[in-house]
């Protein structure tokens, strides 16, 4: 880090190339991060244009944030290896085969689980790693018994009357 400050012994000179050299990479970060509301289709990367080519037709419509997040996206694609690519690939399949319904639960059941306090949000990945090493058997069997259940009966009682205690 380059430090400007009056220090004695520091010569005008010094001082002067250290504000030079902190311009000049200052100037050429600027450079290198293209403005992401201003990104037209032309000016990304093959590899990004590749990753993103669902997109291409309305590109040019997106609102800045939602490019930048699907530029952010395929950043975090591009350092991904062959086995969380497939992982990915996956996933993405598995939400597009929700129809809307499933999808707003998920949404929801989300957006309750980040209310969780961060103990609570800790317990609940932990069970879920628990669950995740139980042979595929019992998982399912498991699956079967919870989705019979009503809300009330889950353990722990109605989710979203808990959620409500926890914040009064």
């Amino acid at each position: 880090m380059v430090r400007m400050n009056n220090t004695p012994g520091r010569s005008g000179t010094a001082r002067a190339m250290g504000t030079s050299l902190l311009a000049v990479l200052l100037l050429s970060l600027l450079m290198t991060t293209p403005a992401l509301a201003d990104t037209d289709w032309s000016d990304l990367s093959g590899e990004q244009q590749a990753i993103l080519s669902p997109f291409e037709d309305r590109w040019a419509d997106l609102e800045p944030e939602r490019r930048e997040r699907l530029l952010g996206a395929a950043e975090r694609w591009q350092s991904m290896d062959a086995g969380q690519r497939e992982e990915a690939r996956e996933r993405l399949q598995r939400w597009q085969s929700l129809t809307p319904e499933q999808r707003q639960a998920v949404r929801e059941r989300y957006r309750s689980f980040q209310e969780l306090a961060p103990e609570q949000r800790q317990r609940v990945r932990e069970r879920f790693e628990r669950f995740q090493t139980l042979p595929e058997e019992q998982r399912r069997k498991l699956r079967e018994r919870f989705e019979q259940q009503t809300p009330r009966e889950l353990p722990g009682g109605d989710v979203r009357r808990r959620l409500q205690e926890l914040k009064e």
